[in-house]
């Protein structure tokens, strides 16, 4: 390959990858240098240099003149010209793999200057490929992105971004969430098979993919009118999203389901069927809780602001209803709030109080409650309270 034909076809390269041009050659000129200085055995470290214009190549061994220091490093360098006759040739013969690499560096470079800014954006993409461990998401031309969904026993160290029974096909459009973009010049150890892997992830259980969701269905939260407060999600199940109105006069639920629930059903419709309830936020923490239950009817909410721990009263129909199956209503609540919340239904409380009537008359005759200590997730204790406390004896401490 003639030099001319070097630097021209470094040139098309780097308009058809969107490089930059002298940035591609600024990495061949090292790559290149590491070669001769193996190939012509130098004793000390080599330059190379391509003339931008006739793409003739120059190789300079650098001599260190003076005492070095105590690192080894001399004050100046001499450069001692040692091109050889057949430069060309070598560079040719080398430069096919370094191009590739530098290509691919350069192109990863590029994604990650234009994509780290983008991160919690939404995007739409269509599904190229799928493995046991990774969907591969095509952004445009020339960008994909990578939906992890790892098998997390196996390898904790990965992520699983897919929601429980999702499974996609060949050319299926999905709107994505951008969770991270990968610097390639981090020092930070390499994930498993980086090389092959897109510099994008995205996700599609975060929750700000509801929030975005909502973005493009809602004109009122796009612009600002209506605000999403909190969102507390199991992906592929059930989320529960909190809304509240800069305008008294808006109602922000029904902004937000639109008319005869048309807004809430193109976001369902994105999640694949997962079911969103949206509820009123409010600044009163026991109405806030009470929304929260929706669609479970509360009858009373008593709260304790210094602990954040809500106690419910529900009618006695209600009560599977606002726990939800496995629990999974009331722990979806106790996340969208922050509060711990222990959920009774009416008769156990009249109960409790017919029962705290008789420890007045006859101390311990009466069955005390059960422990008031609910989880981080929702779960309340099944112990029974000690006598004269709220709380079983692992929880005491909470008195």
């Amino acid at each position: 390959m003639a030099s001319s034909e070097l630097i021209e076809a470094l040139q098309a390269l780097a308009h058809e990858r969107k490089i930059d041009e002298f940035y591609l050659i600024e990495r061949l000129e090292e790559s290149l240098a590491r070669s001769y200085q193996n190939i012509l055995d130098l004793e000390w470290d080599a330059r190379v240099t391509i003339d931008r214009h006739s793409g003739r190549i120059y190789v300079y061994e650098l001599v260190g003149k003076g005492e070095p220091d105590e690192e080894g490093v001399y004050p100046e360098y001499e450069e001692r010209d040692v091109t050889p006759a057949d430069v060309s040739r070598i560079a040719a013969q080398n430069a096919k793999s370094v191009i590739a690499s530098i290509v691919r560096d350069a192109g990863r470079q590029s994604i990650y200057q234009e994509f780290s800014h983008r991160v919690g954006d939404l995007v739409t993409g269509t599904v190229l490929q799928g493995t046991p461990d990774f969907t591969i998401i095509k952004i445009r031309d020339g960008i994909e992105a990578e939906l992890p969904h790892f098998d997390l026993e196996r390898t904790p160290d990965e992520r699983n971004e897919r929601p429980k029974g999702e499974h996609y096909r060949h050319n299926q459009r999905l709107k994505v969430l951008i969770i991270d973009v990968r610097d390639p010049s981090s020092p930070a150890p390499r994930m498993r098979g980086d090389q092959t892997r897109p510099s994008i992830v995205v996700s599609r259980t975060h929750p700000d993919l509801i929030r975005r969701l909502f973005e493009i269905e809602v004109p009122e939260i796009y612009d600002g009118l209506v605000e999403v407060k909190s969102i507390a999600r199991e992906p592929g199940v059930r989320s529960k999203v909190a809304v509240h109105s800069r305008e008294s006069n808006l109602d922000p639920v029904g902004a937000c389901v639109g008319p005869k629930g048309s807004r809430v059903r193109m976001v369902v419709e994105e999640l694949h069927n997962e079911r969103v309830d949206v509820i009123q936020w409010s600044d009163d923490p026991a109405k806030y809780v009470a929304q929260a239950l929706s669609p479970a009817r509360v009858t009373s909410v008593s709260v304790d602001s210094e602990r954040q721990y809500a106690t419910v009263t529900v009618p006695d129909d209600q009560l599977s209803l606002a726990i939800g199956k496995e629990g999974q209503n009331a722990r979806l609540a106790a996340r969208l709030t922050g509060w711990h919340i222990d959920i009774k239904s009416a008769s156990f409380k009249a109960e409790s109080l017919a029962g705290d009537d008789l420890l007045i008359d006859a101390e311990d005759e009466a069955e005390p409650e059960f422990c008031a200590h609910v989880s981080d997730e929702g779960v309340p204790c099944r112990n029974h309270a000690r006598p004269g406390s709220r709380f079983c004896g692992i929880h005491a401490d909470e008195e």
